[in-house]
């Protein structure tokens, strides 16, 4: 492993180049200015959550699009998990949570479309953001943070087991909870956004630590072929006011399970740049070649956030990183 100095730190670098021209549409085809989750399925094929007409469409690992489906079938997407049976969990702002086939065969429902939760009750749902299935135990994980403040831990067959969290910034609290995912068997990793940093817990809720990190929006977990793991946070665009301060957010950290940064993505610039990043939103991670795939939603930074006129056409909002060096 080389060193690589920064102006603020020293971290073991993983080297990562962006591929240019990743993910092509064919004519017609829009992702809709936004792919706001990216999911590597365990046969190689990569799925897309977007808001777009087409909402689910599907990619190989070279960027050819495959097919894609859920016409009319989503509200507001926002995040996409698979689990180790291949099954896909959708999350969409409209307070539910779907299992589904590959092929879009609707399995299971968490929620209700037509209710939500009392906002910031703990109460399943209200706006939820993401989704993790434990790879053994099957039990899902769910975060529920725009108008709640809940981790909710659900049995394999959608019964709730346990609810925890409340509004806040001391331990165990949170201020939107916008990603969840695994270290191991036994802990849990959480983007506690607005509070600028991750909670880790015990699967039941047990507070254990905290790790700084600028605006975190997205959030995966993958073990590598040797064994160790990658723990990969996305983290967000500078906020309004600190929008000309450089060196804010706009990357991707790679860390190890204690929490120690060993490798990034980006140059923590704003901007539509090859090395750039203007909004990560979801990530994946490829466990045997290391490389990575980035939703981001520039849309809503640019309008939302940053108060601009949108450009004109569609924005780059899916990406792959390639890993070069470790």
């Amino acid at each position: 492993m080389s060193t690589v100095t920064t102006t603020t730190e020293t971290h073991t670098a993983l080297h990562f180049a962006p591929v240019a021209g990743w993910g092509r549409l064919p004519m017609g085809s829009t992702l809709g200015s936004e792919a706001t989750s990216v999911a590597l399925h365990p046969d190689g094929r990569v799925f897309v959550f977007n808001r777009g007409p087409v909402p689910i469409l599907i990619f190989d690992q070279e960027g050819e699009m495959l097919g894609g489906w859920g016409k009319d079938q989503f509200n507001l997407a926002h995040s996409i998990n698979i689990d180790a049976e291949g099954n896909l969990w959708l999350v969409d702002l409209k307070h539910v949570v779907e299992k589904r086939s590959p092929d879009g065969e609707l399995l299971m429902t968490l929620g209700d479309r037509k209710k939500s939760a009392p906002p910031h009750s703990g109460l399943p749902f209200n706006r939820p953001t993401d989704v993790a299935v434990h790879p053994r135990s099957g039990e899902v994980f769910v975060t529920d943070g725009y108008r709640n403040s809940a981790v909710h831990r659900f049995s394999p067959e959608g019964e709730l087991i346990a609810s925890f969290g409340s509004p806040g910034s001391d331990r165990g609290e949170f201020s939107l909870p916008h990603g969840v995912c695994f270290i191991g068997d036994d802990r849990l990793v959480i983007c506690d956004r607005e509070n600028f940093r991750l909670q880790v817990f015990s699967l039941d809720g047990t507070w254990l630590d905290q790790w700084h990190h600028y605006y975190p929006q997205a959030l995966r977990s993958i073990t590598r072929p040797d064994g160790s793991t990658w723990i990969l946070v996305g983290e967000g665009c500078p906020v309004a006011y600190q929008r000309e301060t450089p060196h804010l957010g706009c990357r991707i950290k790679v860390l190890n399970t204690e929490g120690t940064e060993i490798g990034r993505l980006g140059i923590g610039e704003w901007g539509f740049e090859p090395d750039c990043f203007t909004a990560i939103h979801g990530i994946s991670v490829e466990p045997v070649s290391g490389d990575v795939y980035v939703a981001e939603a520039p849309y809503a930074t640019i309008t939302r956030y940053y108060h601009d006129e949108a450009p004109t056409g569609e924005l780059l909002s899916l990406r792959k990183w390639q890993l070069v060096s470790s």
